[in-house]
């Protein structure tokens, strides 16, 4: 009974969680899938911790570790690379880039006819392709949990729960066997479904009603009560193994010496062939997969963030609590369990051994655990599911609701523009038939190791050029759709030549990466480079770092400078992570050392990753931009000081843009009107500057010299009207138009709207709104 008043607790605070969010999330997309942009670094940290965490991981981590050794968790560990590129480089980009999916950004990025044809492929494969694939793959973990912890053939009452067996039976449903329960496969099977539903429903209560606010919200909540129960578990695993000094002892008693030593080594042992595929998982993995820059959750939970600075201390709290915190933890509880649950080498070339070892984390939660904390520890692992499965729905629905249904339907199909309400609505319909496709698929996976392989080698031919389109100019629209097509094509035939062998990873990983990356490296040479206009407004608004020295020059910008800025960032990142990876191996070689290691080489470990904490802890808090600037005079507006601006005052703002544009464009724009009172919402006003930004740059790029810029309220809307002085803009083909409907879109996804005076093609005014908090004048 304890177990369960701590479960319902943790229900509650969920369910009231959503309804707390519920009004503010109910205004706009914005609002639903970005929390304003108001959201804290720390807690934007937690959330892609709770994510991450998943209820499936820990249980691939100690299959990982009896069937390869501690070293095969570089396969995980090495996301920190990522991660940390994230924060440091990318997460600026996200945040400048103005967008509400990263779907969306290739109509900000790239120019050419396919530009929403490639925007609504990514939403497909990502928002529901992969993202089902990976609701599956935790759903899989919920199933090994719940038909230990959750006996619905006990607790319902007969006429309630034969149907469902019934129903089972009639679909022909096989979501567990039973065996480990002595259960017949049928009442497993119906167990696992209620179980699965009832997780589902509650998950989607919350994450539906409340939106990011909500996610974000309970996130918290659940990393740290799923650390806590971890914690304790791994202290009773310890405790039942005879402590951590008698641990390598027993492990050594059970499996040998040598066996224990390649168990427990954190870098491959034996044989030098093993060397090479280690650096390759190593060496390729962090970068050539689908979320290397972020894409996904990890760019949402960025562009959530308050400030450039709130994303960048969010990706590092993250990368730290990923790799580091959780990982000792885990560390403990797999060697534990191979001690506490021991087998043989039958045992290990069996069919289904790595799916078998993936239960002993359950499994001992039920047998070593006591009351209450038992119910501590289910309560934990229900939060690590219950965090992935709500960022995946409130993310997959944001590719549904803005790039499926308000771009494509509304947009292109139907030519009318859907208001904020009804996009909200759509956003939370599909939550429901996301679940269900996730469902559909989650009745065809076997073990959590084999999906994640499949999953990896479908990612590796995305994340090179998803990485290259940020910091290379010439990457185009072709580039991407090259190395989509090229992972589509190379997977399948990888897995029907190869198998799905994990000994075979690195092979294919490597086959892959190089096919995939030479495909739209190679296509970007052969293809039409992305309109100079495109790319100048993009790098006004992103300021990217890296290879952009025509654009940096177009821009009025020292060349040389967006590399220089990457340097300075990479060195961050390379401090960084040396220091995470050297602690995660010091502490990590204390904690659960090889037979006859000395612990020497540990401590030294612990103190060089201690000694270079400074090296990069400066950098969470402090501006790392270098001046762009080519002439004399010229100032450019930071995210920084655009947060600290627009927060305060967008006039101050927007007068501060005109100031930029006058001396790197030759634009001479006359501000007027302060709007005194009250101001839109930050993301608003952050939404209202980029608009400006490009709509102004646009005139300076068509021959504009002249505009005048007039802020003022009416109606309850706050209003901005830039006028062109040297005469009417045409702004009814080309990049005009395309700019209009994308700037069109945002904004009514906010409530806002934008008009031109008196026809697009010849533009005298235009016109953009977005009402003001409590509506009035």
């Amino acid at each position: 009974m304890l177990d369960l008043l701590i479960v319902l607790a943790f229900v509650a605070y969920a369910l009231g969680a959503g309804l707390v969010a519920r009004k503010a999330s109910s205004r706009n997309l914005q609002e639903y899938f970005l929390a304003g942009g108001t959201v804290p670094g720390w807690k934007a940290g937690f959330s892609m911790a709770a994510t991450q965490f998943a209820a499936d991981t820990p249980l691939l981590v100690t299959g990982l570790v009896a069937t390869a050794g501690i070293s095969a968790l570089w396969r995980l560990w090495v996301y920190a690379f990522a991660f940390l590129f994230m924060a440091f480089v990318f997460a600026a980009g996200w945040r400048r880039g103005g967008v509400l999916t990263d779907a969306e950004l290739t109509e900000v990025r790239y120019s050419g006819r396919g530009v929403l044809a490639l925007r609504v492929l990514k939403a497909v494969y990502y928002g529901t392709v992969v993202n089902c694939v990976v609701l599956a793959m935790v759903m899989v973990a919920a199933v090994r949990i719940a038909e230990v912890f959750l006996p619905w053939n006990a607790w319902l009452p007969v006429g309630l729960y034969q149907p469902v067996v019934g129903l089972v039976a009639a679909l022909g449903l096989d979501l567990g066997s039973g065996a480990l329960l002595g259960l017949p496969p049928e009442v497993a099977t119906a167990n696992n479904l209620i179980s699965i539903l009832a997780i589902m429903v509650f998950t989607a209560g919350y994450s539906t009603t409340g939106g990011l606010r909500a996610v974000i919200e309970t996130d918290v909540v659940q990393f740290s009560l799923a650390m806590v129960a971890t914690a304790v578990y791994a202290w009773i695993v310890v405790a039942d193994v005879g402590g951590l000094p008698a641990l390598t002892g027993r492990l050594v008693a059970l499996y040998g010496a040598a066996d224990a030593g390649r168990m427990l080594s954190f870098l491959p042992s034996g044989a030098g062939d093993l060397l090479l595929p280690f650096l390759v998982v190593v060496g390729l993995q962090w970068l050539f997969q689908m979320n290397s820059d972020g894409t996904g959750y990890l760019a949402q939970r960025s562009m959530a963030c308050r400030s450039e600075r709130d994303a960048r201390q969010a990706g590092v709290l993250f990368a730290w609590m990923q790799i580091l915190l959780r990982s000792l933890l885990w560390l403990v509880i797999a060697v534990g369990l191979l001690v506490l649950y021991p087998f043989t080498p039958q045992d290990a070339g069996a069919e289904g051994f790595a799916a078998a070892r993936e239960l002993t984390f359950v499994t001992g939660v039920d047998d070593l655990m006591p009351p209450g904390l038992r119910g501590l520890m289910l309560t934990g692992l229900l939060a690590a599911l219950a965090s992935t499965v709500d960022t995946h729905l409130n993310w997959g629905a944001s590719y549904w609701s803005n790039d499926l249904y308000d771009r494509l339907v509304c947009q292109r199909w139907l030519r009318r523009d859907p208001g904020p309400r009804e996009l909200v609505l759509v956003a939370r319909l599909s939550n429901a038939v996301i679940l269900v496709l996730a469902l559909v698929v989650m009745a065809n996976l076997g073990s959590i190791q084999t999906a994640w392989f499949v999953s990896l080698l479908f990612g590796a031919g995305m994340g090179s050029v998803l990485v290259l389109r940020w910091l290379w100019e010439r990457i185009n629209l072709w580039s991407e759709l090259a190395a989509m097509a090229a992972s589509l094509i190379t997977a399948p035939l990888l897995l029907l030549l190869l198998g799905t062998d994990p000994e075979g990873e690195w092979l294919r990983l490597a086959i892959m990466a190089g096919v995939t990356t030479a495909a739209a490296v190679g296509v970007t040479f052969v293809t039409p480079r992305t309109d100079r206009e495109v790319l100048l407004a993009f790098y006004e608004r992103v300021q990217p770092f890296g290879w952009w020295r025509a654009t940096a020059r177009d821009a009025g910008d020292r060349p040389e400078a967006p590399l220089r800025l990457l340097a300075r960032r990479s060195l961050s990142v390379a401090a960084c992570a040396a220091s995470l990876f050297l602690l995660l191996l010091g502490c990590g070689r204390l904690l659960v050392g090889a037979p006859g290691v000395s612990p020497d080489w540990s401590w030294g470990f612990v103190l060089v990753g201690l000694a270079l904490v400074p090296l990069w802890w400066r950098d969470l808090g402090r501006r790392l931009e270098v001046d762009r600037s080519a002439r004399v005079g010229d100032r450019e507006i930071g995210d920084a000081d655009l947060a600290a601006r627009a927060a305060a005052s967008l006039p101050g703002a927007l007068r501060h843009l005109a100031e930029h544009l006058k001396v790197s464009q030759g634009l001479a724009v006359a501000v007027e009107g302060a709007a005194s009172g009250r101001q839109p919402a930050v993301g608003q006003r952050l939404l209202l500057f980029q608009a400006v930004e490009d709509l102004l740059l646009h005139f300076a790029l068509a021959g504009c010299r002249r505009a005048d810029l007039g802020i003022g309220r009416e109606a309850g809307l706050y209003r901005i009207e830039l006028a062109p002085r040297d005469g009417p803009l045409d702004l009814g083909a080309g990049a005009g138009h395309d700019l209009l409907a994308h700037l069109g879109e945002r904004l009514r996804q906010v409530g806002g709207r934008l008009g031109v005076e008196p026809e697009r093609k010849a533009a005298r005014r235009i016109v953009l709104a977005v009402p003001l908090p409590g509506g009035g004048g």
